[in-house]
C-alpha cells in the first residue's frame, strides 16, 4: 500500500509473492512497472488506489504491506480499518515507519516551524511509535512485534541532500513550494544544519543515520 515506485513491491515479487502495487500517484506506479520489467519480475498487478478507500474485497491479502508510505495518509484511523480489512484472519501487516526522535522525524518538526500542517493533522512520525501502532490495530490483532531500525542516508554533502529531498521528497517538495524565496533560504539553511548535525560520514560524504519502527501485526 502507497506504494511508490516500487521499492517494496520489487522486493517482494523477487521472494516470488504474488503482488498488488496500489498508489494514488499513476507516474510512480508507471516508474514501477518500468522496474519490474526491467528485472523480468512477473507476477506483479499496479493499480492506482487510495489507501482509505482501497478497491479490494475483505480479507483480500495474506500480508499488507508498507514501507514508509502509509504513514503519509491523511486519516490515520481510516488508514488502519482499510488495512485491516482487507487482510485475512491471521495474515500479517507490517510497516516501516520513521519515528519522531529519528532524523526524517526531526526534518518533519523543522518544516512544521515554517509551514504548519492543517488544524487536527498530526505527524506522520507518530506512526512510528508502538503507542500509536497499538491504538491504530490492537483491537483487531493478536500480536504486534515492534523494533527499532536504523537506514542509513548517504550523499556527496548536505547540499547535495537537500537539493535531492527538494526535487523528489514528496513532503519537502510541498513544503518549499508553499513559501517565498525569503522562506525557502531559511527552511534550506535549518534543513542543511539539521543534516550536518546528524551527519556520520565527516570529510567521507554525508552518511546520516534514521531511525524507523519495524511492524507486524498479526491480524485477529
Amino acid at each position: 500500500m502507497a506504494a511508490g515506485n516500487g521499492n517494496a513491491t520489487l522486493a517482494a515479487a523477487r521472494r516470488w509473492c504474488e503482488v498488488t502495487s496500489t498508489d494514488y500517484v499513476p507516474a510512480l506506479l508507471e516508474r514501477g512497472r518500468e522496474r519490474a520489467a526491467a528485472e523480468r519480475l512477473h507476477g506483479i498487478e499496479f493499480r492506482e488506489a487510495d489507501v482509505e478507500a482501497l478497491p479490494f474485497d475483505d480479507g483480500r491479502f495474506d500480508a499488507v504491506l508498507s514501507t514508509f508510505g502509509c504513514m503519509f495518509a491523511p486519516n490515520p484511523q481510516r488508514t488502519a480499518a482499510e488495512m485491516l480489512r482487507v487482510c485475512r484472519p491471521g495474515g500479517r501487516i507490517a510497516m516501516a515507519n520513521w519515528t519522531p526522535e529519528g532524523f526524517i522525524g526531526q526534518v518533519f518538526k523543522t518544516v512544521g516551524k515554517h509551514v504548519p500542517p492543517p488544524a487536527g493533522v498530526s505527524s506522520p512520525a507518530m506512526w512510528g511509535t508502538r503507542d500509536r501502532i497499538v491504538a491504530l490495530f490492537g483491537s483487531e490483532s493478536t500480536g504486534i512485534v515492534t523494533n527499532t531500525r536504523q537506514f542509513m542516508f548517504r550523499y556527496r554533502s548536505a547540499e547535495h541532500m537537500l537539493e535531492v529531498f527538494r526535487s523528489y521528497y514528496g513532503p519537502i517538495l510541498k513544503a518549499f513550494a508553499a513559501l517565498d524565496a525569503d522562506g525557502q533560504a531559511a527552511l534550506a539553511a535549518d534543513l542543511v544544519a539539521q543534516m550536518h548535525r546528524f551527519d556520520k560520514g565527516g570529510d567521507r560524504g554525508l552518511v546520516v543515520a534514521s531511525d524507523y519502527l519495524e511492524v507486524v501485526i498479526t491480524r485477529r
